[in-house]
């Protein structure tokens, strides 16, 4: 299937980051690209908040708050009002994708397409099949990939899929390590960039993708494994209860409100 028309819906930081069009004055800027190729690929982009607006797109990805509930009831919308023969993909990253196909009337056309914060700069795409996805949707999946230029790997249904199966535990087990003493902050940031050549350390990483977010995703694999490893520890509860959630709110594990980041003292 050619995809001509692709409708992201969510606008937050994942959404801009797929839709691309914060970024484009940076291209420019950083001489990658013309200003009269940005003016027309900006010329392409409709913003809009009805769904009706959707109708006549191939492909519309999901992109919205990680709450099963609210994803569930967009989908109803968008699948009452989208044309025949789109194809729908979801943006979750802990969720699972059969879940949110099964309220729709095209779950062989349903997969999950998970983008990286920032997507417009991370090269990884994580195509998901759930059990009732269709050869050709993956198959699209693949090609959208091929397309942006992503690196793409096939993922299986499961709650975190590849990466956040495997990265979630690390950082929260890193927030245990210093709820037990085991290192301060930056020296456990640090520990892990020199000793294990991680581009940031875990406690730099996880203000990077949200404490709220990282929670959320940490109580769905919990429930979903029933594992103690994936329970959010009671550092990260704290601080998100406090409306603390790492760079985007400027604090977390680190202040960001001065020229550089500082540990934050959170009395441990």
């Amino acid at each position: 299937m050619e995809i001509s028309k692709v409708g992201v819906v969510g606008c937050g930081l994942m959404g801009h980051g797929i839709a691309l069009s914060k970024q484009l004055a940076r291209a420019v800027e950083k001489g990658k690209a013309e200003q009269s190729d940005v003016d027309a690929v900006r010329g392409r982009i409709k913003p809009t908040l009805e769904y009706s607006d959707l109708v006549d797109c191939d492909l519309v990805i999901e992109a919205i708050t990680e709450d099963l509930g609210m994803k569930l009831e967009m989908w109803r919308e968008v699948d009452e009002v989208v044309k025949d023969g789109a194809t729908f993909a979801t943006n979750t990253s802990s969720l699972a994708v059969a879940d949110q196909a099964a309220v729709t009337k095209r779950a062989d056309r349903f997969l999950g397409l998970h983008f990286f914060n920032p997507a417009q700069v991370m090269p990884l795409l994580e195509v998901v099949r759930a059990d009732g996805t269709s050869e050709e949707a993956v198959k699209l999946g693949f090609e959208l990939g091929e397309k942006l230029g992503k690196t793409t790997v096939a993922a299986r249904d499961n709650r975190g899929f590849i990466v956040n199966r495997l990265l979630v535990p690390y950082m929260l087990d890193a927030i245990r390590a210093h709820e037990e003493g085991i290192g301060s902050i930056e020296d456990i940031d640090t520990g892990m960039k020199a000793g294990a050549s991680h581009p940031m350390g875990p406690l730099t990483l996880a203000d990077f993708v949200g404490l709220d977010t990282l929670a959320s995703i940490a109580n769905v694999m919990h429930e979903a494994y029933g594992e103690e490893r994936f329970a959010a520890p009671r550092t990260l509860e704290k601080l998100v209860s406090a409306g603390n959630y790492g760079r985007k709110s400027g604090r977390g594990f680190y202040d960001y409100s001065g020229e550089r980041p500082t540990p934050t003292d959170l009395g441990i």
